[in-house]
């Protein structure tokens, strides 16, 4: 892809949740996260439809090359809605051709239309070009920590 050659940013429907599925395997892969196939891409149109999930695609040439995904979340701290890009995701082909920057900038106006004065995510402290990349929009670096923790067995592997 040509650096002169931008992606369209557009928002995401339930007919792309194939392609956003393809898109979150080769994610979870970068961060070496373990991904399920089955269901996600159903899920996924499912979470569209309800408008749970809020999400942007880029595409270039009928092909779409990259991704980022919202929620609204609310802060008790602030006592304010915040909106949370869960993921911002791009081909290897795509990056360093201000895709990531097109995207970041929908869910910054997505997250403005619906009264939030924040934007809020997370990014794995090894990923170098990430942190440059969110170090560059003016954000501001947080020493926080995300936990993950399976509820099947119970919080602390206590039983309720």
């Amino acid at each position: 892809m040509d650096r002169a050659e931008a992606a369209r940013v557009r928002p995401a429907h339930a007919g792309d949740a194939q392609a956003l599925a393809a898109l979150c395997r080769a994610h979870a892969a970068f961060e070496e996260l373990p991904y399920v196939a089955d269901g996600h891409a159903s899920r996924l149109a499912q979470a569209l439809e309800d408008a749970r999930l809020h999400a942007w695609v880029a595409e270039r040439d009928g092909d779409i090359v990259g991704y980022a995904s919202a929620t609204l979340d609310f802060s008790t701290l602030c006592a304010r809605t915040f909106v949370h890009l869960d993921c911002l995701y791009l081909d290897p082909r795509a990056r360093n051709r201000a895709v990531g920057r097109a995207l970041m900038a929908a869910v910054a106006e997505f997250g403005r239309r619906q009264g939030c004065r924040d934007m809020q995510w997370q990014t794995p402290a090894w990923n170098e070009a990430a942190l440059r990349f969110y170090d560059r929009t003016g954000a501001r670096r947080l020493g926080k920590q995300r936990y993950t923790l399976p509820l099947a067995a119970g919080v602390g592997g206590a039983s309720a």
